[in-house]
């Protein structure tokens, strides 16, 4: 089971960011305000640390969370979302007056097993 999705509406605004900008990747930090978003990198422009928690791929497209981030949501399934309204960060969507941002729900104790493991630092 993964640990996250996409909405269709998120991914067609990553596919369309991705025509302009090349491979992506997202990366949510523990920081506050925007820092607790999604953000949305070129993948050459953010470089994924050893401690980066590497959830899984969303329509191609690499995530990753900090370790103390994923501390707090390890019991939850995440989704990609798209919401109206510019976010304050560096993610690449904030030019299009839209921000990425993340819906979740606990995970059952039988997706908890059966959930796709954890790796930290950059994916295999």
């Amino acid at each position: 089971m993964a640990r996250v999705a996409i909405t269709p509406a998120a991914e067609e605004l990553l596919g369309k960011l991705e025509r302009r900008h090349g491979p992506l990747l997202f990366h949510q930090s523990g920081g506050c305000c925007d820092g607790s978003s999604p953000m949305c990198y070129p993948r050459g422009e953010f470089r994924v640390g050893e401690s980066d928690v590497y959830l899984g791929d969303v329509a191609g497209t690499p995530f990753y969370m900090s370790a103390g981030q994923y501390e707090y949501w390890k019991h939850t399934h995440l989704t990609v979302d798209v919401v109206t309204g510019r976010g304050s960060g560096f993610s690449l969507e904030a030019p299009e007056g839209v921000r990425f941002l993340i819906r979740s729900r606990l995970l059952t104790d039988d997706e908890l097993r059966a959930a796709d493991p954890v790796v930290r630092g950059p994916r295999p």
